[in-house]
């Protein structure tokens, strides 16, 4: 079984008449991957992670159920949210592209970008929409060779491009949910705001639940309630993301990225940002760096 086979629409598609081209895990929790099909019918029901599609080539053929008139076309998008569920026909030939991405990446975006909570965030669904910007990401991620590393490594900048980009452009506030429990906002402001002001120095559970007044096994049900994320897994992907802006925009050595990222050795940071970026912080460097 293919090792992006835990995102479900991946796993749907693997199972049915299309035909994978390539695919690769891009970044922690995102993936890519190249389909061709023709003569199909699919669908997804409620999966739990979120897809964005650009159809590469054909596609004229190609419709939803519940919208038999709205039909697909080259360079035409489609956002399918998580939990979402859709039918799809296939008539005539079709090759596409999807990005695939977890709910944990969704989290951070809404919380970075949009400051909102996660769950009262909600991706919107789109079909068949004419995006020329993302279009071109896309395309140029078709490109690429996902198999050699510097080239993997814009694969990364470009997706995550993607995801901001639908964030900001298909995402707004739930109307239908209650939210209740997890964090006040000015307590996930000022936490959030502590956290990036002292990502260069230890943080633990008992100092963050401190701010807030709260025991540690309270406070980490409440952050992660919030936010989408445990706290250390959230304190650990900004980290993360700042050694990456870092090595790309500085000439800071690895080592002051280290320390001024809050990782106790070179060799730490080296292997953590391996596992999230599937490269060294030195091929980070060397292929994003301008």
């Amino acid at each position: 079984m293919p090792a992006l086979a835990h995102f479900q629409v991946f796993n749907t598609l693997s199972h049915s008449r299309a035909t994978l081209e390539r695919s690769a895990q891009v970044a922690e929790g995102m993936a890519l991957a190249v389909w061709s099909n023709a003569h199909d019918a699919t669908g997804y029901s409620t999966p739990g992670h979120h897809t964005i599609g650009c159809y590469l080539d054909g596609g004229l053929g190609t419709f939803r159920r519940d919208q038999p008139g709205h039909k697909g076309a080259p360079d035409k998008l489609c956002i399918l949210p998580a939990e979402h569920q859709s039918a799809w026909v296939v008539n005539g030939e079709l090759r596409f592209i999807h990005l695939y991405f977890d709910v944990e990446q969704f989290a951070l975006g809404a919380v970075r970008l949009l400051d909102r909570e996660p769950r009262e965030t909600q991706l919107h669904e789109r079909t068949f929409i004419d995006e020329p910007l993302q279009t071109a990401r896309f395309r140029a991620l078709s490109q690429l060779d996902w198999d050699e590393p510097a080239e993997r490594l814009l694969c990364s900048s470009l997706a995550c491009a993607i995801l901001d980009h639908s964030l900001l452009s298909h995402s707004g506030r739930r109307q239908d949910l209650q939210v209740k429990g997890g964090l006040a906002a000015h307590q996930r402001k000022d936490l959030l705001d502590y956290i990036e002001q002292h990502l260069d120095q230890p943080l633990s559970i008992d100092a963050l639940a401190q701010r807030v007044a709260l025991s540690p096994y309270h406070f980490a049900r409440m952050f992660q309630l919030s936010i989408g994320l445990a706290p250390h897994r959230y304190v650990l992907t900004r980290r993360l993301q700042r050694a990456a802006h870092l090595l790309q925009h500085s000439h800071l050595a690895l080592g002051e990225i280290a320390l001024s990222c809050g990782f106790a050795s070179a060799s730490h940071f080296s292997n953590r940002f391996r596992q999230a970026f599937g490269a060294t912080p030195g091929l980070y460097r060397q292929a994003l760096a301008h």
